[in-house]
């Protein structure tokens, strides 16, 4: 790795936090956008004592979507490496009871991450070079009953991912799609997650770290979720209908 810095985008969340800390114990400067960016001075101010790293913070707004060609113009440095780390779970019975609702959480999933990425992705290819990280989902595989307004989101922005990582493949520019299923984070506080599903911040964190520096493509955390989610997309639609999962 080249020790350039490394923006992480919905710096807030759980998950974010972990892959910041990562990323500064591997020797990157960080950048940190969220909304109201005050609430991110404690992790910047952990991640200078505890790495010795060197942390700016930055006001960003995912369903801005007209500010988002100015945040990325507007960085002190374009970064080596931008995690995007946005989203919002919902819950499905307020999705299905209001439209409005159902189209935060898919402006949330989709929208918003894939308009910051379409700017950092031209200002990388016209560098010549980078590494865009889009968190999706395993709930994107297939969509099912329990979450499909989330997972339609997630689905749209995997397959995202998946044209940009083919579109800038001989641009220098390289693209890390992270699905992840159950993680120990404030967004499944009070799901029943299983344990051996379920991943710790921490874990996805040096996950991703490894999968930038290796140039991995799909990364699933934990990996047994390949395995379950190649089962699912599988199952034949007569059965999967009948199924509450």
């Amino acid at each position: 790795m080249s020790g350039g810095p490394v923006l992480i985008l919905g710096a807030a969340s759980g998950m974010a936090r972990a892959v910041a800390r990562s990323f500064a114990e591997a020797g990157h400067p960080i950048q940190l956008a969220a909304r109201n960016k005050a609430r991110l001075e404690d992790d910047a101010a952990d991640l200078r004592t505890r790495y010795g790293a060197e942390v700016t913070l930055h006001e960003f707004d995912a369903l801005a979507l007209d500010s988002h060609g100015d945040f990325v113009a507007t960085l002190p440095a374009l970064p080596e490496v931008a995690v995007c780390a946005v989203g919002a779970m919902g819950t499905q019975d307020g999705s299905e009871a209001d439209p409005l609702a159902a189209t935060h959480v898919m402006r949330s999933n989709f929208e918003g991450p894939a308009s910051v990425l379409a700017h950092l992705a031209n200002a990388m290819e016209t560098r010549g070079s980078g590494t865009l990280v889009g968190i999706s989902s395993v709930a994107g595989d297939r969509g099912r009953a329990t979450n499909y307004v989330y997972g339609a989101a997630k689905a749209g922005f995997t397959a995202y991912l998946s044209g940009l990582r083919n579109r800038l493949t001989k641009k220098g520019v390289h693209v890390v799609t992270v699905l992840p299923g159950f993680v120990n984070t404030a967004m499944t506080e009070g799901l029943d997650t299983p344990g051996p599903l379920t991943a710790e911040p921490e874990e996805v964190g040096k996950a991703i770290l490894n999968a930038v520096e290796k140039k991995k493509n799909i990364i699933y955390t934990r990996s047994i979720w390949r395995v379950v989610m190649a089962v699912i997309r599988n199952i034949p639609e007569p059965i999967f209908k009948k199924l509450s999962i």
